[in-house]
């Protein structure tokens, strides 16, 4: 069993990487959120249901990688420094964005009517 700091120790390292993960959501929401938004109102036709799938948007590009990096757990291994662990975590939040970012991409892409080339 671990000691009490161990856990102390453990649980500290755990919420780092989940606020370094946030925080990057966080960022890459507010990033998107303008462009999105416009996208989504040209191609939902009205102000009501492009809001309503920036916010679908906004909400799975920031909940994907915090459960992506929920998944990544750190240890109290002697050979694996805290630092690269807490790395370890974000690069699985990391993961969770870019596919999550990609996915959202590809789906609204689908919907944006292709133009034939003028002759």
């Amino acid at each position: 069993m671990f000691r009490q700091e161990e856990r102390v120790t453990i649980s500290m390292m755990f919420l780092c990487g989940l606020g370094i993960t946030g925080l990057a959501s966080v960022a890459v929401v507010l990033y998107l959120h303008g462009p999105l938004r416009k996208l989504l109102v040209e191609l939902c036709g009205n102000e009501r249901r492009a809001e309503f799938w920036t916010a679908f948007s906004a909400v799975t590009v920031g909940v994907v990688p915090v459960i992506f990096s929920l998944a990544s757990r750190p240890s109290m291994s002697a050979d694996r420094p805290a630092l690269l662990q807490v790395a370890d975590q974000l690069e699985s939040g990391l993961i969770g964005m870019v596919l999550s970012v990609l996915l959202l991409g590809w789906i609204i892409a689908r919907f944006i009517p292709r133009v034939a080339p003028k002759a």
